[in-house]
């Protein structure tokens, strides 16, 4: 179980499986997942021991807020799935939510009076963290989220890194990541990647270019909407500094959320599978109703998007958003009110299907929302975040939603 080879679906199975992580000392029998190693104080048996365990080393006991095999395994496990990561050093380091994971990241690569390019269409903490970057004396800039002319154009001599996400968790945008960071390695900039949406079972981020793949292990990994958790995953160019920096700042993530991450991880596959298909076939009857004038979906032929999605992408997500031919906020109000089958609350990529309502406008600095070409009237979106339910019993309730929608 600790050779870590195979297909991406065998190593959600066997990566982190360690037989020094799943055994007992001196014993030939193992437990199928690493038992929660919950400890503060490594005991060293003598100082020779204490001296060598000083080094600090991947994977060998030092202190509590260095790791222990609970910790380990997940890193293990998200370092052998990422294509890239694990060869001449690479790794993951994790950190206890996807916000602190960028700015983990950010933070690894930026020094004062460097300037950070970010999407425009950034998750909003993304956003915002551009205020603490303003208070360690680094600037932030913005850039359409597909346009790669636009980005170019804004690089200057102190630009250090680009934030990229791609999918936008609210309106979708896909970017040319290839093309992106193509560009940024050329002007030596680095490039990170929010990379949620899709993972590394839908999207190969360091393949395609990104020197640092980031993801909030609280929505795919976790799958269960129990734990809050982050991973940035690097080659060997990056992965030290992110080491270094998170211990310096004392990031460390509970042995019993890593153990609930490493649980999600081997069924990750498998709901994704399911709720990609039934976002499609939701996706697909919404593009059909009249009441809806956009569906943004990169997995749906026709939406913005797709081609490059069908290009680089080898899966996707539940993940999706629409947009309400006019209307207003009440209505719009009353349409989620009516929702029985998704909850309202933040977050994604649960069992349990969710809605919330996305007004994007505040959130951006260079790009508009309407869309362009959209009628400025089409303005009041519904995120979706599909989960494992039957897709006629939430085609049902959308159906409901809309009727409400219609009345308010």
């Amino acid at each position: 179980m600790d050779d870590n080879k195979g297909a991406p679906d065998t190593l959600l199975v066997t990566a982190g499986r360690r037989a020094e992580w799943t055994g007992a000392p001196g014993s030939s029998l193992h437990v199928v997942n690493p038992p929660v190693w919950r400890a503060s104080t490594h005991l060293y048996p003598d100082m020779a021991s204490l001296r060598a365990g000083a080094a600090n080393a991947d994977g060998a006991f030092y202190y509590g807020r260095r790791g222990a095999p609970s910790q380990w395994a997940l890193a293990e496990a998200l370092t052998q799935l990422e294509p890239g990561a694990a060869e001449n050093g690479g790794g993951t380091m994790l950190y206890p939510s996807g916000l602190a994971a960028i700015a983990g990241a950010v933070l690894t690569v930026l020094r004062p009076r460097d300037v950070l390019l970010m999407t425009d269409n950034a998750y909003e903490p993304s956003r915002a963290l551009a205020r603490l970057l303003a208070d360690f004396g680094m600037e932030t800039r913005w850039f359409a989220p597909t346009d790669l002319a636009a980005f170019e154009a804004a690089i200057c001599e102190r630009t250090r890194a680009v934030l990229l996400e791609s999918p936008g968790s609210l309106t979708m945008e896909v970017a040319d990541i290839p093309a992106f960071t193509a560009a940024a390695r050329a002007r030596g900039l680095i490039s990170i990647l929010d990379n949620t949406w899709a993972g590394p079972l839908g999207f190969a981020a360091l393949a395609k270019g990104a020197d640092i793949s980031v993801m909030s292990l609280t929505k795919h990994v976790g799958g269960h909407s129990d734990l809050m958790l982050g991973s940035a995953t690097a080659g060997a160019q990056w992965y030290q500094g992110l080491r270094r920096q998170a211990h310096l700042m004392g990031n460390v993530v509970s042995p019993d959320d890593a153990v609930l991450g490493l649980r999600g991880l081997r069924t990750m596959g498998l709901r994704l599978e399911r709720s990609a298909a039934s976002a499609l076939t939701l996706a697909q009857w919404l593009a059909g109703r009249g009441e809806v004038a956009q569906v943004l979906c990169p997995m749906l032929p026709g939406a913005p998007g797709h081609d490059l999605w069908r290009r680089d992408f080898t899966g996707g997500c539940g993940l999706f958003s629409f947009v309400l031919r006019g209307g207003s906020s009440v209505a719009r109000d009353a349409l989620i009110d009516a929702l029985r089958h998704f909850g309202i609350g933040y977050s994604w990529g649960g069992f349990e299907s969710l809605a919330v309502p996305i007004d994007p406008a505040p959130l951006r600095s260079v790009t508009p929302w309407p869309l362009p070409g959209a009628d400025p009237a089409d303005r009041f979106g519904i995120r979706l975040s599909i989960g494992l339910e039957d897709p006629a019993d939430l085609i049902a309730d959308l159906e409901g939603g809309l009727t409400a929608w219609r009345k308010g």
